[in-house]
């Protein structure tokens, strides 16, 4: 039995963790964990997440973390970098969602992946994961005369863009193309006055209503385009990952990981 701790567990993405913790016959939830000036502290975490045991309550971020065999956080980047200091220093593996990090929090993350073990990533969908290889074979076996373009849609309180999952998407192609990324790739074209080029990954973006997240990569060319995509209809696709994850990550070694590695997917 894995034993589950959540940081920001009164969120919209922390009760899909809670939900997916107790449908999950291997894990249990041993700590749900919110800021100290939350309404929530101490409230019984029924109240928020009626499928949670009526017993266990919100309890202080600042917790002992003695009782937790792996965290998992989808905080913002403040917050998260705070937890994984305590998960550091208490030797805890930590599963990482927060996504929007900059170049130096990503290096503090894989600093302290040298001491505790890691899984980081930036979607934790099994559909996602299977995308990011889709895209890399066609970016291979396709011609470089190929326009590529990704777009993704989120609700409107998502603050990163491109997301995260956009990114990666882009990255694997990159990858696969021999590229580098951040020269190829193409936010803003409203100062452009030249056509486009097969060399450049562009990515558009939508931020409207409740969407819980979709991504497509466009591969087109005269006369034929292949479109490939992933849409999730609920939160609980990347909180049955993440848990996922935790289980996968109990008793590692030290290391950064990420969900392909979780699901035997590295080439």
């Amino acid at each position: 039995m894995t034993r589950i701790g959540i940081y920001g567990a009164n969120g919209r993405m922390g009760l899909a963790l809670i939900e997916a913790c107790y449908l999950s016959p291997e894990t249990t939830l041993s700590n749900a964990f919110v800021r100290d000036n939350s309404q929530y502290l101490n409230k019984a975490v029924s109240q928020l997440q009626p499928k949670s045991d009526d017993n266990l309550r919100f309890s202080s971020e600042q917790g002992s973390l003695d009782n937790v065999d792996v965290l998992i956080d989808f905080t913002l980047p403040e917050g998260m970098l705070q937890h994984l200091s305590a998960a550091r220093s208490s030797k805890t593996p930590m599963v990482i969602g927060t996504t929007g990090l900059t170049h130096s929090e990503m290096e503090l993350l894989a600093d302290a992946a040298k001491e505790i073990p890691i899984v980081f990533s930036r979607n934790y969908s099994v559909g996602i994961n299977l995308l990011l290889n889709l895209v890399q074979t066609a970016a291979e076996k396709l011609s470089d005369e190929m326009d590529i373009e990704i777009f993704e849609a989120h609700h409107r309180n998502k603050i990163d863009a491109p997301s995260g999952t956009a990114l990666a998407i882009g990255e694997a192609i990159a990858e696969a193309k021999g590229w580098e990324h951040d020269e190829v790739a193409v936010y803003d074209r409203s100062q452009s006055h030249e056509a486009k080029s097969q060399h450049e990954i562009g990515y558009s973006v939508l931020r409207a209503g409740d969407i819980v997240g979709e991504h497509t990569a466009y591969f087109a060319t005269m006369g034929e385009r292949l479109e490939l995509t992933h849409k999730a209809a609920s939160r609980l696709t990347f909180a049955s990952g993440a848990v996922r994850a935790a289980k996968w990550l109990k008793d590692k070694p030290a290391g950064l990981y990420d969900m392909q590695d979780v699901l035997d997917l590295k080439k």
